[in-house]
């Protein structure tokens, strides 16, 4: 390693042994370490930050569900680019574009039909890197066009869109699926909705939550052994992830958790409190190949989010790198060639 960028590589290193892999990236975080990220100043993204590398992931992007525009531009601006370990990509925004029929745990009175001069306050009040949108609203395409020309990724997800009308989406500009059969519309026989485009179409990512609560097992391998090499572990983690059970909140959303499942009071699956890296041996588990498992916590959300200097391990990449033992705990993580966890 050599200014913080990956130098060479090889299979023999005179510093120890492990399982060299390209440091977690993570498109969607609400929270973590009983830090909502919606409300979080400066200490609260450096102590969910701390917690964050403690799980492998050296980049990530800060993710807002569906919220009243102004808490939405006070969330944006709180958003610190300081170059701190882990890497911020930028802010995820999860809504307001999003089905009446497909909010889960976003509320109602939040959501918006696509607006373009709103998306446009939106943009100016913060780094914002990537936005899920429901593309069946009316108006959505101008939405996509408009994201595309700033260089932000369009998610398709939220939505009751068709097979059909989720093809359209992807032909216009939407390379990814935010974590796919979980609000959205039921995959069926004659209608395999947006779910069913995704997973035949080559070119679109599917990001995936494998917590072991919000898809069966069978539903898991299904989306694996249909995509794998473009499926991206997200966690969607929220404020209870790294604590534990208890009353939290999410955007101003009360939610429970218990035995690690959160819910909000109508029972909505309320996001995950999974660490990236027990997603990635949830991945081994369910039968894939370790070095694809990692791909997909790496390689795979980097390219999603145009960051080609990550998610990789090749001279000239960032020298952001998770080692593991045998059993898959983390025993070293390194970010700009430096290690960023005591």
């Amino acid at each position: 390693m050599a200014d913080g960028q990956v130098a060479s590589v090889g299979l023999n290193s005179a510093n120890g042994k492990g399982i060299a892999s390209p440091g977690f990236v993570d498109l969607q975080v609400n929270g973590f370490a009983g830090v909502d990220f919606f409300s979080a100043d400066r200490d609260g993204y450096r102590r969910a930050g701390q917690a964050l590398l403690e799980c492998g992931v050296t980049a990530y992007q800060p993710t807002f569900i569906t919220s009243p525009e102004d808490e939405l531009v006070g969330a944006l601006g709180e958003v610190p680019l300081n170059g701190a370990a882990p890497r911020i990509l930028g802010a995820h925004l999860e809504g307001p574009f999003i089905a009446p029929e497909r909010l889960g745990t976003h509320p109602a009175e939040s959501r918006r039909d696509p607006d373009r001069a709103l998306l446009e306050r939106l943009l100016a009040a913060g780094p914002v890197s990537h936005v899920t949108l429901a593309p069946e609203l009316p108006g959505a395409f101008e939405l996509v066009d408009l994201l595309r020309e700033r260089g932000v990724t369009v998610s398709c997800g939220h939505s009751n869109a068709t097979a059909v009308e989720a093809r359209k989406a992807f032909a216009r500009g939407a390379k990814t699926v935010t974590h796919i059969f979980n609000a959205m519309r039921p995959f069926a026989a004659r209608e395999p909705g947006l779910a069913g485009a995704a997973l035949v179409s080559s070119d679109v990512v599917v990001q995936l939550i494998l917590d072991g609560v919000h898809l069966a097992d069978d539903t898991a391998r299904l989306v694996w052994q249909a995509a794998g090499g473009r499926v991206a572990l997200v966690t969607d983690a929220i404020a209870a992830a790294g604590i534990g059970d208890g009353s939290y909140t999410l955007a101003g959303v009360d939610f429970e958790v218990e035995d690690g499942v959160a819910r909000s009071a109508d029972q909505v699956l309320a996001g995950s409190t999974v660490c990236m890296i027990d997603a990635v041996r949830n991945l081994v588990t369910l039968g894939a190949p370790l070095d694809a498992a990692l791909a997909a916590a790496s390689t795979v959300p980097a390219r999603i989010a145009a960051r080609p200097e990550l998610g990789t391990l090749a001279p000239g990449s960032a020298a952001d790198i998770v080692v593991l033992d045998d059993s898959l705990e983390i025993v070293r993580v390194l970010v700009r060639g430096a290690d960023a966890v005591e």
